[in-house]
Parts: C-alpha cells; structure tokens; sequence
C-alpha cells in the first residue's frame, strides 16, 4: 500500500510533553501549547442545554455498572487505562472497506497495512462487543457480522445477522441493538449469540446512530434519511419519544453525551454542525455550526473536548464541553473526506477513515496536524481503533465507559 507520511520538526516535543503529563493533551487553539490537566467536574459548565447529571447509583438501570465517577461519564476513558481483558492485544487500526468488502488493518506504530481480511458485502462498521473480547464486523448488504479476534486478528465464522448497519450494546450487557435501517427496526439481540429478542419496528428512515442516558434507562437515536431523532426506553425496548429536526433536509449523523451526561450532541452533514439537545427534556435542540458535512463525534481522553468530522470540507472542529463553543478547526493538508474513527489509547492520536478517498487520516490530538495519510480499499467508513481504555463497550466505533 501506498504511503505518505508527513513529518514535522515538533514531534519530539510533543511527545516528551505528553510522556511528562501522562496525559492526553486537549487543544484550545490552533497552537502547540503544552498538556493542561483536565478541569475537575466541579468547574465544568452545565451548558445551555442542561439538566442534573445522576448523583447516585440507585436510579441506574439494573445490571450496569456503576459509573467510576457520575460527573465524567468517561473517566474510565484515559490515557493507557486498559480493561485487562484487552491488555494483551495488540494496537491495531480495523478499517471497514465498504465498496472492497474488505477490512484493511493498520499498525498504528509504522502507519503501514499489515493485513487485509475479506468480510462479507458492504462492511459498514467494526464495533466492540461489550465484554471487549470481540469485534464485531457490521456486513450491512450481506446480512452477516463477521467476528474478528482481536487477540489474533483473524475473523471467525460469520453470523447471520439482517441489515446490521450499526450495532450497539446496552449498559447492562445484555442485547446487542442493530440500527437495521433499510428494514426500519430496532433489533434487540442476545449480546453473545445474536439471536433475536425483540424486533422494534421505527417510524423514520435511516436509523443509524445512537447513546445511551447516564443512567442507562435510555438511549436517542439518529434518523439519517427522515431528519428524525428518537428516544427510546432501554429495559421495555419501546420507542418513548420522536421529534424531526428542525432544518429542512437535515440528515443527522453520530450522537455523542457530554461527559456530564447533560447535553447531547448531533452531527447533522447537512445542516453542517451539530444539534445540541437536552436528552432528559427531549425539547427542540439548537444548531451549533461546526462545518460542511458534520459527520463524526469523538471525546477527548481528558473528557475536555469533542472532535468533530467535516466530512464534506475536509476538516476537523474542536469543541470545548466546559464553554459549548469551537476552539479549534482543522484543516487536512489537500483536503480529504474525514468520516468515522476514534482516538488512539494514548489520546495523541485521532484516526479517521476519508470515506471517499480510500484512505485513512492519522491526526495529532495535540495541533491537529496530519501525521499520516494511509490508502485502503474503497469506501473505508467506520473505522476502530483498538484496544482503546475503559470498562465496556456500547458499541459503534468505540463508545467506552
């Protein structure tokens, strides 16, 4: 495979400075600037959209583990916090090709491609089972999730599966959920034998995305193709709420909670920005605008900042969860198509698949220069870092707590 490697001056630094702080940076401006701490949870803003995060375990839904701290919904998430049911693994980059019917899989430590693993039709997505011992390759068009060890990096036999756009997992371990979009359901499996609980037929089109509430109880769903959201009760598996988005043509994307578990935020690649919504009160978010074709949403491993993916100008914002507001845009080197990815386990590192560009971005967490451009087969899309730090898994690319 063909690669380009761009190299700058301040890489060393850089990484004394993070080896020093033992921590991941989290930019405020376009800059260098040397690892802040991250701000404790009493300092951080509530922000516009806000409600009371959870001060106890006892509303949580049964079975979920408790969370490390109910102020940072990821604070299992730093820097080297490795489950040990992954400490052995070796860092690999999974990169779904949906046009190639391939996974292509990176060494992260030389940006090369190491091995190229046939799927099923139209891989959409490689997702972490919720016990971390699996991955989980969506083949959306063949029907089938192809497991793949994680350990070995060899795939397993495939599972029949239909219409697994997406897959998430419920806080409690129980049921895996397929987003199966063209089929219009929500489709609640056994999470270790993907055989069906519960088929939940949804009243939108494009059901792709999702997160849960801090206290498991529910989680808000994307509707890419209707301009939708829907709120959906996690223990009866029943759709409690909907709402449409209100931009004409809006095509909502990736959904991603605040570390304070009281704001929600919507990528929306036509409205371009993303939807700032209050989860509890379900109420009509406000548009924050971020970029043309915001696609992506990724926490920072310090819980300070949210990356966001223009896919359609080539760029990265970066949000601020203290203020709500952008501090940062990134623009890829000639442009590129930044979709999804996540954040590398050190936090130095944010990875993304360039959906119409056969290639994959490494990008510095600490300036937001490129330090990579890798090829790949056709139409990379959902992309997963792994191992990366926390307890579980919800699924999609990588959402850990």
């Amino acid at each position: 495979m063909h690669i380009q490697l761009i190299l700058h001056s301040r890489a060393l630094s850089v990484l004394a400075v993070l080896l020093a702080a033992t921590a991941c940076s989290s930019p405020a401006n376009t800059r260098a600037k040397a690892v802040a701490a991250p701000k404790s949870a009493a300092t951080r803003s509530p922000g516009a959209a806000g409600s009371p995060a959870p001060s106890s375990s006892s509303n949580l839904l049964p079975g979920m583990p408790v969370p490390l701290d109910p102020r940072d919904l990821y604070a299992a998430d730093r820097p080297g916090q490795l489950s040990k049911a992954v400490q052995g693994f070796p860092s690999r980059v999974y990169v779904p090709n949906t046009e190639s019917d391939t996974v292509s899989v990176i060494d992260p430590a030389t940006y090369q491609v190491i091995a190229t693993i046939p799927v099923g039709h139209q891989p959409q997505h490689v997702v972490p089972s919720w016990d971390l011992k699996t991955l989980w390759v969506n083949n959306d068009l063949g029907n089938t999730l192809t497991p793949i060890d994680p350990a070995t990096g060899r795939a397993g036999q495939p599972v029949d599966v239909h219409d697994p756009y997406n897959l998430y997992f419920t806080p409690d371990g129980k049921y895996a959920v397929v987003m199966a979009s063209k089929d219009r359901q929500l489709v609640f499996r056994d999470a270790h034998t993907m055989a069906v609980v519960k088929s939940v037929p949804v009243d939108c089109a494009g059901v792709n995305h999702a997160d849960f509430s801090p206290d498991g109880r529910y989680f808000i769903v994307s509707c890419e193709f209707s301009g939708e959201l829907l709120k959906v009760d996690t223990a009866s598996m029943t759709v409690l709420a909907k709402q449409k988005l209100p931009f004409d043509g809006s095509m909502p994307q990736d959904v991603k909670i605040s570390p304070d578990g009281r704001t929600w935020y919507i990528a929306d690649m036509k409205a371009d920005g993303v939807w700032v919504l209050n989860g509890d009160t379900f109420a009509a978010p406000t548009l924050l605008p971020t970029g043309k074709g915001a696609h992506g949403l990724y926490v920072s491993r310090d819980s300070s900042s949210l990356y966001i993916s223009n896919r359609a100008e080539g760029s990265i914002s970066v949000l601020d969860f203290a203020t709500g507001r952008l501090t940062a845009t990134w623009q890829l080197p000639g442009g590129g198509s930044p979709d999804m990815g996540g954040v590398s386990a050190d936090g130095t590192v944010l990875w993304l698949s360039g959906r119409y560009n056969a290639e994959v971005y490494a990008i510095s967490t600490h300036d937001g220069h490129l330090l990579a451009r890798i090829n790949v087969g056709a139409g990379p899309h959902g992309l997963c870092v792994y191992p990366q730090p926390g307890r579980y898994s919800l699924g999609h690319t990588g959402v850990f707590r």
